[in-house]
């Protein structure tokens, strides 16, 4: 809660398409797939107070690696 940055990092590669309904973009405790498989199946929620988060988005566009097809299809399935 002081503005001092703990975590930064780069994910290299994302999902192009579409995610599975059960996932999602959690703070504090995943309830999908384990961040990390460092961590067990339960037992490794975060238990301190989380005042805010900030997410910076690279400048990288990779729009250009979906099909206009696949983008058709994805927007329809999103209505």
């Amino acid at each position: 809660y002081d503005g001092e940055s703990v975590g930064a990092g780069r994910v290299d590669q994302t999902e192009p398409m579409a995610y599975s309904a059960d996932e999602a973009c959690d703070v504090g405790a995943d309830s999908g797939s384990p961040a990390s498989p460092d961590y067990g199946p339960a037992g490794n929620q975060f238990t301190g107070e989380i005042q805010w988060v900030r997410i910076d988005i690279g400048q990288d566009s990779h729009d250009h690696l979906i099909q206009p097809e696949d983008k058709f299809n994805i927007a329809m399935a999103h209505q």
